[in-house]
């Protein structure tokens, strides 16, 4: 089978799919996208996107189109459609963990779904840095009136944290304070090395303690409302699904390694073992498409 015959497939099991499957939400009056959103263009833009990624170095770079289950793909675009995302606008990637494809929102996307769902106002971001002065206070639990006093040249000192504040349609605020320490914390769990020296983190810092704090404090906003929509169901799940796609990508380099190692005890000394291959193995979720 030619790669374009095999695409035509892929795609026809996918997009096609996810496609009806959003005129379907919309005929039941379940899903409205925001002004200016066209489902049909997302897609279009997905498709070409996807059609370049290639799985990791274990897996031997294989396009993600013929290496992921269809399942995977379509629940990945179906994620993007649903929150009204689209990655030429730099609102998402699309990741492969294993054999799953996810689809995980760009802060950029992640502040797009906060205003469509809360309808807030606007959404900012700041560093503090040694010498400048914050005050704050807590009511309820929640961080109220916090003051940002800061000096020209501060910018050049070292980081102490950052803060986002999300201003409602009523005026009132929401905001979320992390220290440089719960900054590195939660870089600490990225899959790209945050730590390295020619890192994004590394290099622009200010900007990255930024985006973690802007995502911490949409997601605890979004997920404190009572919004039970179709939105929110897919906000909330497109997280769970990459978590579990990290989970089982994790588990399954873990049994081979396990695997690998028991092998190589048995090979004398004076042999050289093989360079061990991670090569992640899972069982496809189904072979009838989505489960929706």
């Amino acid at each position: 089978m030619s790669n374009q015959n095999q695409l035509a497939m892929v795609k026809k099991d996918t997009v096609d799919v996810v496609a009806n499957k959003v005129k379907e939400f919309q005929e039941k009056g379940e899903l409205h996208f925001p002004a200016g959103y066209s489902p049909e263009n997302a897609m279009k833009s997905a498709w070409l996107m996807l059609q370049e990624i290639k799985t990791s170095k274990e897996s031997g770079y294989k396009p993600a189109l013929e290496y992921c289950t269809k399942d995977s793909i379509a629940n990945s675009l179906l994620d993007m459609v649903v929150q009204g995302l689209n990655p030429a606008k730099k609102q998402g990637y699309f990741i492969v963990y294993g054999k799953s494809l996810s689809f995980q929102r760009s802060y950029f996307g992640t502040m797009a779904v906060t205003k469509r769902v809360t309808g807030a106002r606007s959404i900012d971001a700041a560093v503090i840095y040694e010498g400048d002065d914050v005050e704050y206070e807590i009511h309820n639990s929640r961080v109220t009136d916090l003051t940002h006093k800061q000096k020209f040249g501060n910018q050049n000192k070292e980081i102490l944290g950052a803060y986002c504040t999300i201003v409602q349609e009523d005026g009132s605020t929401y905001i979320e304070v992390m220290t440089k320490e719960e900054i590195e914390k939660s870089w600490g769990q990225s899959k790209m090395n945050p730590q390295g020296e020619k890192s994004t983190h590394n290099k622009f810092p200010q900007e990255m303690a930024k985006r973690t704090v802007i995502n911490r404090a949409c997601k605890k906003f979004l997920n404190s409302s009572d919004d039970s929509s179709l939105l929110m169901e897919h906000f909330k799940g497109t997280d769970e699904r990459l978590e579990e796609a990290q989970l089982e990508e994790e588990l399954s380099d873990n049994a081979n390694k396990e695997m690998l190692d028991l092998e190589y005890e048995e090979i004398p000394d004076e042999e050289q073992a093989p360079e061990p291959q991670k090569e992640p193995e899972r069982e496809p979720v189904s072979s009838g498409g989505p489960g929706w």
